[in-house]
């Protein structure tokens, strides 16, 4: 599943990236959902991206942390870890735009695009099953995933009250809440495991 949504995702956001008609009918715009029931776009935004960076990030993580949470739920949850997969993916991607859902549900020229709220989901998710294994920040220095998590949701609680980017902190907090708790909405005999795995080195 990791493979064929990057393949679909990079298609996209490539095709998109000197068109910006299609950017423009794909991209998340809160207003557009709220008041001309254009829902698709709680889903289409995550298929294209702002330039090569973003679609290279997103796509980097999403492959190198997917497929972990392909064998988790393959190992948990058999025949349908398949479906359990997209519902984090592509509920990562929807609840990460709740919060903007609500504030700029009036602001016609407020757009987002970008998997990063889907990506945080998967991201959080691994961090949930091994919560010691190393991530490298910036693909240099290696930190525990568990203490990466927590200086991930502090910066972006941070800079989404800051607002001095056009960067949405918000859906990849939201996101990477979601992400972390999915597993224990599918099993919540999985958080004991996850306390189990948290202090085994503590």
């Amino acid at each position: 599943m990791t493979l064929i949504i990057i393949a679909i995702t990079a298609f996209v956001s490539i095709a998109a990236f000197n068109r910006a008609n299609l950017v423009e009918k794909l991209q998340f715009n809160a207003s557009k959902v709220v008041h001309q029931k254009e829902y698709y776009r709680l889903i289409s935004h995550g298929f294209v991206h702002a330039n090569w960076e973003h679609l290279l990030v997103n796509m980097i993580v999403l492959f190198s942390f997917g497929r972990a949470i392909e064998m988790y739920f393959e190992y948990g949850f058999g025949r349908m870890s398949n479906a359990y997969y997209l519902i984090l993916y592509f509920g990562g991607m929807i609840v990460s735009n709740l919060y903007a859902l609500y504030k700029y549900r009036n602001n016609y020229y407020y757009n987002a695009v970008g998997a990063s709220g889907a990506v945080s989901a998967i991201l959080f998710a691994a961090i949930f099953f091994e919560p010691w294994n190393k991530i490298y920040f910036f693909g240099i220095l290696p930190i525990p995933g568990i203490v990466f998590a927590v200086l991930y949701l502090g910066y972006s609680y941070y800079m989404s009250r800051k607002q001095s980017d056009n960067v949405a902190h918000d859906a990849h907090f939201l996101g990477a809440v979601f992400g972390f708790i999915f597993p224990i909405l599918l099993n919540g005999r999985l958080f004991e495991r996850f306390i189990d795995k948290l202090f085994m080195i503590i």
